[in-house]
């Protein structure tokens, strides 16, 4: 069931085990679901519960350590050996008695490695201070240090097995965003709409299926479009409302996000022309982004198009996405904002996503896109513009 060769995983071991070398790491412990899939292929919908990936520089072989009755999701994902599958008994599930850290720090010791410099992801999202203070006071002779985001940087350049996942979601969200846009009618249901696009995300193509997406269909209608995290209700939608979809396909846990605006009706003409102006923006962005400019360099491009027409945003335009679980798609790496210097490089791939929120409207029109050469190359083949129906 793995999705890539056993030379791809030792390959992304060993680069990750050059950067925990270089940062005095001896022991890196992974909580982030991605970070544990992209290590071992494990994938599975139990990272409600406490469970990790622990790599020493010693070992061959990472260690997977979780909830009895996910053992198996272990052995069925990963290639991992079974001595390297260990399982704690449900008792340590929610139980205010005792954590499942505990059990971590007692297979640390049996190592040997309790008096070892160990790397926590210590603010991702299922890290939580309870685990930090139970790893504390278990391995009181271990040097802790945060290393967030060393295996996400890792993940920043796919290879080209990543690039074909990435391209198969694309395919998935071109289809979900054609039914999104096609579904959206006066007095149809917002939640309606919301499951026609579930069923385009998940069942995917002819060739291949959809995979559930790390964030859920984002639908804000109406005044809602002033604001891009709201998701569906029971309403219907009404002529004269303008709709942003911001989704994404899904395969094998590489995503492809996707943003666009449809409008019921006429638009106001400030709608009209500001999404020109996001796609005129886009657009420029996109041809810039070649390997060598920096983070901060590619906004300037954008702020630089919107600032002609009296524009102002405030917030980031993009970050790097790919591989990941509930309930981001983003890899917490680079952004698209002034401050951020760091240099493009080739396959690296990125969401852009330059949203205008106002006080009582909005639009979005976004991309992602694989950093070459030649400028960034979208992974979906989609119109860029505003979709107007009129009636």
């Amino acid at each position: 069931m793995l999705p890539f060769d056993l030379s791809e995983y030792q390959s992304r071991i060993e680069r990750t085990k050059a950067r925990m070398a270089a940062q005095g790491i001896e022991i890196l412990l992974a909580t982030d679901p991605a970070n544990m899939n992209y290590l071992t292929g494990y994938d599975s919908w139990s990272f409600y519960v406490h469970q990790l990936v622990m790599l020493s520089l010693e070992a061959d072989e990472p260690i997977w350590v979780g909830r009895a009755m996910d053992a198996n999701a272990a052995r069925v994902t990963t290639y991992l050996k079974p001595e390297n599958i260990h399982a704690y008994s449900d008792d340590y599930v929610q139980s205010i008695n005792k954590h499942p850290m505990e059990f971590v720090a007692r297979i640390i010791k049996e190592y040997g490695w309790e008096h070892r410099y160990i790397g926590l992801e210590m603010d991702t999202y299922y890290f939580t201070a309870a685990c930090y203070i139970t790893l504390q006071r278990e391995l009181p002779r271990a040097h802790f240090k945060d290393i967030t985001s060393l295996v996400n940087w890792v993940r920043v350049i796919k290879s080209p097995a990543e690039l074909k996942y990435m391209n198969e979601a694309a395919r998935i969200i071109e289809r979900a965003m054609r039914v999104a846009i096609e579904s959206i009618e006066p007095g149809v249901r917002h939640c309606d709409v919301a499951a026609t696009i579930y069923h385009a995300q998940i069942s995917g193509t002819p060739e291949f299926g959809g995979d559930y997406t790390a964030i859920c269909p984002m639908l804000p209608t109406g005044v809602g479009t002033s604001t891009p995290h709201l998701t569906w209700t029971d309403q219907p939608f009404a002529t004269g409302d303008a709709t942003i979809l911001e989704l994404a396909g899904a395969r094998r846990r590489y995503h492809c996000p996707m943003a666009r605006t449809v409008h019921l009706g006429t638009p106001p003409k400030r709608l009209a022309d500001t999404a020109e102006v996001v796609v005129e923006g886009l657009n420029n962005v996109l041809e810039a982004a070649k390997p060598g400019v920096t983070c901060e360099e590619l906004e300037r491009v954008w702020h630089n198009t919107i600032a002609h027409h009296g524009i102002v945003k405030d917030s980031r335009i993009g970050y790097s996405a790919g591989l990941n679980y509930p309930p981001d798609w983003g890899e917490h790496t680079l952004s698209l904002r002034p401050g951020d210097d760091t240099p493009l490089q080739e396959n690296m791939t990125i969401h852009c996503i330059p949203g205008i929120w106002q006080a009582d409207w909005g639009v979005e029109i976004s991309e992602c896109f694989r950093v070459t050469e030649h400028g960034g190359e979208p992974f979906a083949d989609f119109p860029r513009m505003l979709f107007v129906k009129d009636y």
